[in-house]
């Protein structure tokens, strides 16, 4: 897959790359965070309609995202987010470099990757369109059911066909990317709220409608889909990694790079790589989870997938309740005399995936209970990833 970085300049306009003079193209838009199964049928139509056509797949893809872009213009007087500087964006699912490699395996030929703007965001979705179609011969656009571009979000599917159908210069090909329906999610996302909002959405448990209608107005919310961003956000922070997992198509990972630590878990017999450098991706709500560490060789760039217990949370029972820390104890493979190998992953750069929630953070009375409870959670590591 080819990509391409535009930069708007400070009117919002683009300088686009070169398509070839004949070549068209058929296009989806959007953050695609998470790249979830309403993502991907999307993105799959896209795939299938190009080569009906002949044409080239392309994913329009925004960077960072507009929510991160408007707050930080609201914070500093209107300004644009600078070009180069990090801005913390702790509620993306996935990293730029982890949306093009999840499109790339869909099939998509090319990705235009469009550092958003408030220049451009100002932008109607009728000079949108234009450019789409004059710059890289957009043919087809392929829309969610959902979707909203351009300035004040006034693009939707009826509005861009009807542009469509009164110039005649594209198609508009909409997918229902909406999966089972809606789901009510807090507003203020309190564990109390999420209780009550679970029970709601939870259509096997014996509510009756005018329950589910006062259960629903006790707590502010509002309606999400279930194949969405949010509702998956939404999931992870309550640690339902496992209904995140069943949206996405696959599980949830961040990444990020290993750095050193105080050697606590090494001394307990669990030496843990501590995952603290450059992390990127939604962290789960705090508590140990079942799941996986992909290893990736800064060398060589080999990559070796061990099962893994991993924790999320302060380490509050040695006394150190401030920092936040994702921590994964790799099960390491058994050499020719059936020990465990030695893993050293001190710098190396890794992807954690989570399959399932073990257990909340708890304060043990001390390191024995600790170490107890430690080799509990690598059995059912084991049993789970087996």
């Amino acid at each position: 897959m080819r990509i391409n970085t535009l930069v708007p300049d400070t009117e919002g306009d683009l300088a686009w790359p070169p398509f070839g003079q004949d070549k068209r193209s058929v296009v989806a838009v959007g953050n695609f965070d998470g790249v979830h199964r309403g993502h991907q049928a999307v993105l799959k139509r896209t795939v299938d309609l190009a080569k009906s056509y002949g044409c080239e797949s392309v994913a329009v893809v925004f960077d960072p995202r507009p929510t991160v872009v408007r707050k930080y213009a609201q914070e500093h007087d209107g300004a644009e987010l600078p070009l180069g500087e990090f801005y913390p964006d702790p509620y993306a699912l996935t990293d730029i470099g982890t949306r093009l490699d999840l499109i790339e395996k869909l099939g998509l030929d090319r990705a235009l990757v469009i550092r958003y703007s408030m220049a451009f965001g100002a932008k109607s979705y009728q000079y949108f369109l234009g450019q789409l179609v004059g710059k890289i011969g957009m043919r087809n656009i392929v829309l969610g059911r959902d979707s909203r571009m351009g300035a004040g979000r006034a693009g939707d599917p009826k509005s861009i066909d009807s542009i469509a159908q009164a110039t005649r210069m594209f198609e508009v090909d909409v997918v229902d990317d909406r999966g089972p329906g809606e789901v009510r999610v807090p507003l203020v996302n309190t564990p109390e709220a999420a209780e009550i909002m679970d029970k709601v959405n939870d259509p096997d448990n014996g509510l009756t409608k005018a329950e589910r209608r006062a259960l629903s107005k006790s707590v502010p919310n509002h309606l999400a889909r279930v194949w969405s961003s949010t509702y998956v956000r939404y999931l992870l922070s309550h640690g339902h990694v496992e209904q995140a997992a069943d949206i996405l198509g696959r599980p949830h990972e961040v990444n990020g790079r290993v750095v050193g630590g105080k050697q606590r878990g090494r001394t307990l017999g669990f030496p843990t790589a501590n995952v603290a450098k450059d992390v990127a991706g939604f962290m789960p709500a705090d508590g140990v989870y079942a799941g996986w560490l992909t290893d990736v060789d800064p060398e060589t760039g080999e990559e070796r997938r061990y099962p893994s217990a991993i924790s999320i949370g302060t380490k509050i029972t040695f006394g150190e309740p401030e920092a936040r820390v994702l921590e994964a104890y790799a099960v390491p493979p058994l050499d020719a005399d059936g020990n465990p190998e030695w893993l050293d992953l001190y710098d190396h750069h890794v992807r954690v995936e989570f399959v399932r929630f073990l257990r909340p953070q708890v304060q043990f009375d001390g390191a024995d209970e600790l170490v107890a409870e430690l080799k509990r959670n690598v059995e059912q590591t084991k049993e789970i990833c087996k």
